[in-house]
């Protein structure tokens, strides 16, 4: 027969249970650590490739502007050179676009449009 004092006594599944309870808790610790860690990552991937996104965007769009840009500056020049070439005959035109200033872009911007509208 075993006596009272045989195996564990109260005090020995204190310390077992508060032992397990710590290991519960360090468990679950690593747990959320590990989700949180997961989701930094998914987060700055994401914004990785939005900053990518908008950088080719932008790229894109600089691209764009700038072919407009000298496309403007391209039908400025031939008109020039039409004016010059064109205003031969008539000595009032070609004296007053030789007294011209030489423009600086954009000055002038608000009174010629830089498109035409009507098709002409």
């Amino acid at each position: 027969m075993c006596g009272s004092s045989a195996g564990a006594g109260s005090g020995e599944f204190h310390v077992y249970r508060h032992l397990r309870r710590r290991e519960y808790q360090r468990q679950e610790c690593m747990d959320t650590m590990s989700e949180k860690q997961k989701m930094d990552k998914e987060y700055q991937e994401k914004l990785q490739k939005n900053n990518q996104a908008t950088a080719e965007k932008t790229a894109k769009r600089r691209k764009k502007r700038q072919k407009l840009k000298e496309k403007k500056l391209m039908a400025q020049k031939a008109k020039l050179e039409e004016g010059k070439d064109g205003d031969g005959d008539s000595g009032s035109n070609s004296a007053s676009s030789s007294d011209k200033v030489p423009r600086k872009e954009g000055d002038d911007d608000a009174e010629e449009p830089s498109f035409v509208m009507g098709g002409r």
